[in-house]
């Protein structure tokens, strides 16, 4: 199911859309307030977390990108934020986003896996000043053991075709 008729009727035969901006406000929280046990405990084994630069449909494998982690990576990343001997995250960003415009694109009936689509707004306060961070997240969530995870998530920043800030937090 692709189209945008069926959207409707994807939510309710997997996810419904209300449990599914749950889970996208929850992870948005995380986030933002440093929660990275929680954050992490989020993700299934085979994740991946990708943010691409420039193209958004580039191959990733032959492409440079600002983040592109599969789960041990994801995990490293958030061992360096813990120990806060990440100096750019010394002391931690401020943070705050927006989650909207949440939609269902598609579900995977032999996976289970339901491709959701997000248009996001995050700020970012830290000592040098305040950088406004914009753009789409699309992200496929699964029900594992009764519990929605995250199995992909992409950040597509509406700049990354341009020069871009140090990003040293969770986007």
């Amino acid at each position: 199911m692709t189209t945008a008729s069926t959207s409707a009727s994807v939510a309710t035969t997997a996810l419904e859309l209300r449990e599914i901006e749950q889970f996208l406000y929850r992870e948005a929280r995380y986030a933002d307030e440093h929660d990275y046990d929680a954050w992490e405990a989020l993700w299934t084994d085979d994740a991946i977390y990708w943010v691409p630069a420039g193209n958004p449909d580039a191959d990733p494998a032959h492409q440079v990108s600002v983040i592109y982690d599969n789960r041990n990576r994801i995990s490293t990343r958030l061992k360096q934020l813990r120990t806060g001997k990440r100096y750019s995250q010394s002391p931690p960003s401020n943070l705050r986003r927006i989650v909207s415009n949440v939609e269902v694109l598609n579900e995977d009936p032999d996976t289970g896996e339901v491709t959701v689509g997000a248009n996001f707004v995050l700020v970012e306060s830290r000592e040098r000043g305040m950088e406004t961070w914009a753009g789409r997240y699309i992200y496929k969530l699964r029900v594992v053991d009764g519990e929605i995870k995250l199995a992909y998530k992409k950040v597509q920043l509406v700049n990354s075709d341009r020069p871009i800030p140090t990003m040293a937090f969770l986007i």
